[in-house]
C-alpha cells in the first residue's frame, strides 16, 4: 500500500521571541512530516510550544529558522499578501473560544471567509448551507451566537472552518471550553471531517480523551517534539 504524501513537512524549524534584549526560545530544531489525510494530536504542558507550532503550520506566524512546507508551498517564503491568500484557501481554523461575531447570525459568521472570494452571492449561500448541514445546524442558520449553546457555537465555528473546503484543519483546544457531552459531539464531528471528507487535521489538546481520537499523538515539551 502506497504511503500518503506529506501535506506538512518541517525541517529543523525553530522559533524564538525577543523580549527586550532577551531571546526566548520556544521551539527547537523540529523536523517531522504529516501525511495527507492524517489526524494528528499535539499534546504537552502549558508553555511547551503547542500553539506556536500550530500557528507556524497554519501560516499565522513565521519560523525563526528552518523550512516549513504545507500543501506544496514553502510557507515561510511567502509575502504577507501571498500568505493571507494561501491561508484563506488552504487552512481552516477552529479555536477554543469559537471567535464568532455576536452581531452576525450563524449563516453570516460562516459566510465571512467567502466574502474574500470571487463567488457569487448564490454560490456563497450554497457553500454556507452545505457547511451548516455537515455540522447538523442547518435549522439554526438564522440564530445569533447568544441563542446557541457552547457546543452549537463550536459547530458553527467548524462550519466556518470548512466553508472554503480547505485541505488542512488546525484545531487549538477545540473542546477546552465545553462540557463532556458537547465535547464528545465535537470530537465525533472532527473525526467525521477526517474520515468522510478526507481532511487532514492537527489538533492541540490537553485532554487525553480527545487525543485518543487522533491517529497519532506527538508530545511537545520545552520546545522539543517526541
Amino acid at each position: 500500500m502506497a504511503t500518503a504524501s506529506p501535506i506538512v513537512s518541517l525541517n529543523n524549524v525553530s522559533k524564538s521571541y525577543k523580549r527586550d534584549s532577551n531571546v526566548i526560545p520556544v521551539l527547537k530544531n523540529i523536523s517531522f512530516e504529516i501525511p495527507e489525510g492524517e489526524f494528528l494530536g499535539l499534546m504537552g504542558p502549558s508553555g511547551s510550544g503547542k500553539t506556536t507550532l500550530l500557528n507556524l503550520i497554519a501560516g499565522i506566524d513565521r519560523p525563526s529558522a528552518g523550512s516549513l512546507t504545507v500543501c506544496g508551498r514553502e510557507v515561510s517564503a511567502l509575502s504577507e499578501t501571498e500568505l493571507a491568500r494561501w491561508r484563506s484557501n488552504t487552512v481552516g481554523f477552529v479555536f477554543q473560544f469559537y471567535n464568532l461575531l455576536p452581531v452576525l447570525t450563524a449563516f453570516e459568521n460562516v459566510e465571512l471567509p467567502l466574502l474574500l472570494t470571487k463567488l457569487s452571492k448564490k454560490e456563497r449561500r450554497e457553500h454556507v448551507e452545505l457547511s451548516l448541514k455537515v455540522v447538523g445546524l442547518e435549522d439554526r442558520m438564522h440564530h445569533y451566537p447568544k441563542q446557541l449553546s457552547g457546543g452549537q457555537e463550536q459547530r458553527v465555528a467548524i462550519a466556518r472552518a470548512i466553508v472554503t473546503d480547505p485541505s488542512l484543519i488546525v484545531a487549538d483546544e477545540p473542546t477546552g471550553d465545553l462540557d463532556k457531552v458537547s465535547a464528545e459531539e465535537i470530537l465525533r464531528l472532527i473525526g467525521r471531517l477526517n474520515t468522510e471528507y478526507r481532511k487532514t487535521i492537527i489538533m492541540v489538546t490537553h485532554d487525553p480523551r480527545a487525543a485518543e481520537r487522533a491517529h497519532k499523538v506527538r508530545h511537545l515539551d520545552k520546545g522539543e517534539l517526541s
